[in-house]
């Protein structure tokens, strides 16, 4: 099939399989725990055949997800390493928020503000494996002490709830930059679009044209 002179690829269909399965399995996850968090959120039980069914297959979906996830990681752990450049263009986030990007580092492939995204996530999935591992009754919480079991059960908490906030500002920005969602479903984007967020990547993919 031709490819359109015009567009460059960013992500490959193997990267792309594991972003959207991984985002599959953080909101099967995210559903089934919401359930246990606050009592607002109970009806969703019946999305997975009720309340016991919910408890039983929330952590299976959480090991899913560290398993798509950590072939997220070992795609993208070189790429999201934090160098100079990137740590400069965080310090002009604010600047890129208002709208004005006169300023903004040049960016590789990826930009500061994805790298951290990345890492961030990475934290928030080492704090939910090990918590979950304490708190998961059927196979490992009588393990423990019951004060650990109480405080795993916070962390887990608080760190689920950040990656819901992570995710919830991922999502919108990827709506907000044009093309970065179509990225993530067709592989490519234009040269064009390249050139502006991505001006360091494009010339490394274009071999310096303008």
């Amino acid at each position: 099939m031709k490819t359109n002179p015009d567009t460059l690829p960013r992500y490959t269909a193997a990267e792309r399989v594991n972003h959207w399965l991984v985002a599959f399995t953080f909101f099967l996850m995210t559903l089934s725990g919401l359930v246990f968090f606050q009592p607002l959120y109970v009806p969703l039980n019946q999305l997975f055949g009720g309340g016991v069914w919910a408890r039983i297959l929330h952590p299976f979906f959480g090991v899913a997800m560290i398993v798509f996830f950590g072939g997220m990681y070992v795609r993208f752990r070189q790429l999201c390493a934090m160098t100079l450049t990137d740590r400069e263009w965080l310090t002009h986030v604010r600047d890129m928020v208002n709208g004005d990007d006169r300023n903004m580092p040049e960016s590789g492939k990826l930009n500061g503000g994805q790298k951290l995204l990345f890492w961030l996530l990475v934290a928030c999935m080492v704090l939910l494996v090990l918590s979950g591992i304490v708190i998961w009754r059927a196979y490992f919480s009588f393990l423990f002490p019951v004060g650990l079991v109480r405080f795993a059960a916070v962390v887990h908490a608080a760190a689920g709830a950040v990656m819901m906030a992570l995710i919830i500002g991922h999502i919108y920005l990827a709506i907000w930059t044009r093309e970065s969602m179509g990225a993530m479903l067709y592989g490519r984007v234009r040269k064009a679009w390249a050139k502006q967020h991505h001006p360091a990547w494009f010339r490394e993919m274009t071999g310096g044209s303008k």
